[in-house]
């Protein structure tokens, strides 16, 4: 199965609660974190609505 990895690259300051829960659900807390991923719709998903602050790669 593919893998994604997901790096934040801005800050959950001044963001929406429901964005920061988003980010923190899929392991992002600070600036440069990353976590790999699998690649499906659920991730897909919240990727999807943090797509303003993190950059994905696919692995």
């Amino acid at each position: 199965m593919k893998q994604l990895r997901v790096t934040l690259t801005r800050s959950l300051i001044d963001q929406k609660p429901n964005v920061k829960r988003t980010a923190r659900a899929l392991g992002l807390r600070h600036i440069g974190a990353f976590r790999v991923h699998k690649d499906d719709p659920v991730t897909r998903g919240m990727i999807f609505k943090v797509k303003h602050l993190v950059k994905v790669e696919e692995l």
